[in-house]
């Protein structure tokens, strides 16, 4: 974005027109006054090269006062940040990524599949909420910690699939990893959401 941090000293810009308009009139009233008795002085007097640089200094000069005026204005050129204080809700989203989830209870799709995609349709309906994402199996890990940006958390849900981890179902570690996540927030609200097919059967927490 690009602005003047003093856009009033833009104003003064308007002299330059005025400038110009006196420095025409009085450069035909130069012209205007010479008189010659004999015309054959003229056409006998050597041309001097810097005739057609005549105008050159006043081209110049104007030039200097419009960049003097436009620095004076304080162009900015950046981005403008403002702080939004919002109150949402943190939301952990628990998948599960054991092979379970291969089954293809939703033909031509598999659990998983169906999974990822109501989490994203759940991502996508969400507005001020930091959300975060946990996968797991036989072992659990944090894909995406809680964030407000939506897109890189669908990149994430985008890269899971079943393998990821070691197979088997520790719901109760999973859980733990979110309620973990979830400790230090200092929102009001605090969600865990478990997407799984299955009963524990493994890790060393019962849920």
């Amino acid at each position: 974005m690009f602005r003047f941090a003093d856009p009033t000293w833009l104003l003064l810009l308007l002299i330059i027109p005025m400038l110009i308009y006196w420095y025409e009139r009085r450069h035909r009233r130069l012209q205007s006054s010479l008189r010659y008795s004999n015309l054959d002085i003229i056409k006998q007097a050597p041309r001097s090269p810097l005739k057609k640089f005549r105008h050159s200094l006043f081209v110049l000069r104007m030039l200097a006062l419009t960049t003097l005026i436009i620095a004076m204005a304080r162009p900015q050129a950046g981005s403008k940040s403002r702080e939004v204080i919002t109150e949402g809700i943190d939301i952990m989203l628990c998948m599960d990524v054991s092979t379970s989830m291969l089954a293809e209870d939703f033909q031509p799709h598999n659990r998983l599949e169906v999974s990822k995609v109501v989490a994203q349709d759940f991502i996508k309906s969400r507005a001020n909420d930091r959300l975060g994402l946990v996968v797991f199996a036989g072992q659990s890990f944090t894909q995406c910690p809680l964030t407000l940006d939506y897109g890189i958390l669908l990149k994430f849900m985008e890269q899971i699939q079943c393998g990821m981890v070691e197979d088997g179902t520790a719901i109760g570690n999973a859980l733990a990893n979110c309620v973990n996540r979830l400790r230090d927030s200092k929102a009001k609200s605090k969600v865990v959401i478990l997407l799984t097919d299955g009963q524990n059967n493994r890790g060393e927490i019962d849920p």
